[in-house]
C-alpha cells in the first residue's frame, strides 16, 4: 500500500495557505495539533514535498536544554533548502531564541518558503521565554516575508494554549486539528469496504502507522491473527509507545486510564478499580483527574445522556479506539505473544472481540449519523447531534438518540439501537427498542422515529417499513465517502 494515506482535506487547507503566501507575499502561521501517531509530521512532510518550495523542517527533542534546542534548529536550517548560503547561518545562538529567529529571517529567500517546527510544546516547556520570543520575531521579522510557518504539537492542551487569548501568539496563527483517519480513508488504505473497513478503523484507531502495515484486503481478525506472531508489531507498539510517552509513570492518571480501558464507565466504578487496598479513590481526587484526562489530555471521552432534561451519570471511555483495544484486549494478548504463544494470544482476542467491537463501534455509528444529518440525508432535518440515553439504573440504555442540540435538547427526533452481531435485528429487538424509547424524556412516539443500525440487517420477521430508518455497515461507512 502507499506510504501516504488520505488527508486530502488537510492538504487542501495547507495548499490554500501557501497560495495566499504566494499571492500576498506576506507570512501566515498555522498551528497543527493532534494526538501522537496521528500523522502530523508525515502530513507536513508530504505537503512540503508536493509544494516543491524551499523549506526547513526541525523537530524538537524532549528534555533538551534551550542551548541544545536552539543549536539543533540552526543545524537543521543550515542543512535545509531554505538558505541561499548555508555558511551564513550561525552555528550557535547560546540558547537565545531571538538570535535564532534573526538568523532565520536573514536566511529566508525572496520566494515563498515553508518553516516547520515540530513538537513545539517541548520547546515552550524548555524555555519560558519561547512563546514571547516567537511572537516578537513573527511580528517584527517574519510576518512581512513570504513564509508559511507550521507549528506542530502532540500535547493538545499546550497547543491550544499557544494561541489562547492570554498568550503572546494569540490571533497570529490559524488552528488545524488533525484527527485520526476516518473509516472511508481506513478502507481505502486497506482495500476493505463496509463492515471490514469499519473494523480496520476501530483496530487501527485510524492511525497511519498501523494502517501502513496492514496487508491489502485482509479482514481485521485475520490481520490480528498474523500480528500476534510478531510481538514488535505496530498494533502493539504504537498504543504502548503513545501511552508511555504521555503517561510514563504508573501514577493515578495511568490507573484511571487503565480502569476505563478495562471497561469501567461510571465514576464510582472507576474510583473502585483505580483505588488501592485501602479503598477507592476519593471523589475529590478522581473528579479533577477525569476532567484533566478528558478536557486537557483528551485521552478519555465523556458521554452524557441526550434528552430534553438533564441526565446522569456521565460515562467515560477511551477516546482512541486503538488504545481502547490495547488496554482492553491487546495488552494481555501481547504478553502471550512475547512468551512465544501466538495461538493463545489470538484465542484471547477472539474471546473478547465481539463484546469489544459492539461497544467500540457505537461512537462511530453516532458520528456517521451526525454527518448524514448535517448533509440532509436523514428524514429529520433538525437533527444536529446524535448520542445515547440511559438512567442511573441503566434500565433502559439506548444506543442512539437524535436531537437538535446536546446534552439538553429542545426536541428529540429519533431513538434507536445498534446491533453489531452476526445475527440480524429481529422483532424481539424491536419490541425492546420500542419499550425503551418511551423512557427517553422528550421522545414522542407519535412524532419521533425509530432507527436501527444492524451489522447483519433485518430478520425475515421484520420489514423496513416497521422502523423509520435502517442502516447497515455499508451505510455507516458511506457517511464518510
Amino acid at each position: 500500500m502507499s506510504d501516504f494515506i488520505g488527508r486530502r482535506d488537510e492538504l487542501a487547507v495547507l495548499d490554500k495557505r501557501l497560495a495566499r503566501v504566494m499571492t500576498d507575499g506576506r507570512g501566515l502561521a498555522v498551528a497543527i495539533r493532534g494526538r501522537r501517531q496521528v500523522g502530523k509530521s508525515r502530513l507536513v512532510q508530504e505537503f512540503c514535498d508536493r509544494a516543491a518550495r524551499p523549506y526547513v523542517f526541525s523537530t524538537a527533542t524532549k528534555g533538551a536544554s534551550p542551548v541544545e534546542a536552539a543549536d539543533t534548529f540552526l543545524a537543521d536550517l543550515r542543512d535545509s533548502t531554505l538558505p541561499t548560503d548555508p555558511e551564513l547561518v550561525p552555528r550557535s545562538a547560546a540558547g537565545s531564541w531571538p538570535d535564532v529567529w534573526r538568523a532565520l529571517a536573514a536566511a529566508v529567500p525572496p520566494e515563498p518558503c515553508i518553516v516547520v517546527l515540530d513538537e513545539v510544546p517541548w520547546l515552550a516547556e524548555q524555555d519560558g521565554l519561547f512563546d514571547g520570543a516567537l511572537q516578537t520575531a513573527w511580528d517584527r521579522l517574519l510576518s512581512t516575508k513570504p513564509v508559511l510557518l507550521l507549528l506542530l504539537g502532540s500535547d493538545l492542551h499546550m497547543m491550544e494554549r499557544l494561541t489562547a487569548y492570554d498568550r503572546p501568539f494569540h490571533g497570529r496563527a490559524d488552528n488545524l486539528v488533525l484527527g485520526p483517519l476516518n473509516p472511508a480513508e481506513a478502507g481505502a488504505a486497506t482495500g476493505l469496504t463496509g463492515a471490514d473497513a469499519i473494523d480496520a478503523q476501530l483496530v487501527s484507531g485510524g492511525l497511519p502507522g498501523i494502517l501502513r502495515s496492514w496487508p491489502a484486503g485482509t479482514p481485521a481478525l485475520e490481520f490480528l491473527r498474523t500480528e500476534t506472531a510478531d510481538p514488535a508489531s505496530a498494533v502493539f507498539s504504537v498504543p504502548e509507545t503513545a501511552l508511555l510517552a504521555e503517561f510514563p509513570n504508573p501514577d493515578l492518571s495511568r490507573r484511571v486510564i487503565e480502569a476505563v480501558g478495562f471497561g469501567e464507565r461510571t465514576h464510582p466504578n472507576i474510583a473502585a478499580a483505580a483505588g488501592s487496598r485501602d479503598g477507592g479513590l476519593a471523589s475529590g481526587t478522581l473528579s479533577p483527574l477525569l476532567q484533566r484526562l478528558t478536557r486537557e489530555k483528551r485521552v478519555l471521552a465523556a458521554d452524557e445522556p441526550l434528552s430534553t432534561t438533564p441526565g446522569k451519570p456521565t460515562l467515560y471511555r477511551i477516546a482512541d479506539s486503538n488504545l481502547r483495544l490495547y488496554l482492553g484486549v491487546l495488552r494481555a494478548a501481547h504478553e502471550q505473544a512475547r512468551r512465544g504463544r501466538p495461538e493463545a494470544a489470538f484465542r484471547l482476542i477472539e474471546r473478547r472481540w465481539t463484546s469489544w467491537r459492539g461497544r467500540a463501534v457505537e461512537p462511530v455509528v453516532r458520528e456517521a449519523l451526525e454527518l448524514a444529518a448535517l448533509a440532509g440525508a436523514l428524514p429529520w432535518p433538525d437533527v444536529e447531534r446524535v448520542g445515547g440515553w440511559w438512567n442511573r439504573r441503566f434500565d433502559p440504555e439506548l444506543d442512539l438518540v437524535g436531537a437538535d442540540r446536546a446534552p439538553i435538547a429542545r426536541r428529540v427526533d429519533f431513538a434507536g439501537s445498534v446491533k453489531w452481531l452476526g445475527t440480524p435485528y429481529d422483532r424481539h429487538d424491536l419490541r425492546e427498542l420500542t419499550h425503551a424509547a418511551r423512557a427517553v424524556p422528550g421522545f414522542d412516539a407519535g412524532a419521533a422515529g425509530l432507527v436501527v443500525v444492524s451489522l447483519s440487517g433485518l430478520s425475515s420477521d421484520l420489514r423496513r417499513a416497521d422502523v423509520d430508518l435502517v442502516w447497515t455497515a455499508d451505510d455507516v461507512a458511506a457517511a464518510w465517502a
